[in-house]
């Protein structure tokens, strides 16, 4: 099973977001959780790495009205071994690119 922590800005990022845009983000984590078992992300999650960083990755989804949502995040040490661990970063729009 994978491995997860929040950055404070993420869990800042996340407060502002209305209840509907966390259910999206929570289902979409689902399906990212099953693809970082298989290791192989499905193109609907549009995982990819932000530019002009050093492993930092982005994954989009639908927020429903509005511009779509972006959660920022990278891998971090394995807590568990075999299982990946991942750092949450920022959680928004495409304006957390700003400072992924």
């Amino acid at each position: 099973m994978p491995t997860y922590e929040v950055l404070p800005r993420f869990t800042a990022d996340l407060d502002r977001l209305t209840p509907e845009q966390r259910r999206r983000f929570r289902r979409t984590v689902a399906a990212f959780v099953e693809d970082l078992r298989t290791g192989s992300f499905r193109a609907g999650l549009r995982v990819k790495r932000v530019q002009r960083t050093s492993g930092v990755y982005e994954l989009t989804w639908s927020m429903g009205t509005g511009p779509a949502g972006r959660a920022t995040w990278q891998y971090g040490p394995e807590r568990q071994p075999g299982a990946p661990h991942v750092i949450w970063r920022r959680i928004g729009t495409h304006d957390i690119l700003t400072g992924p």
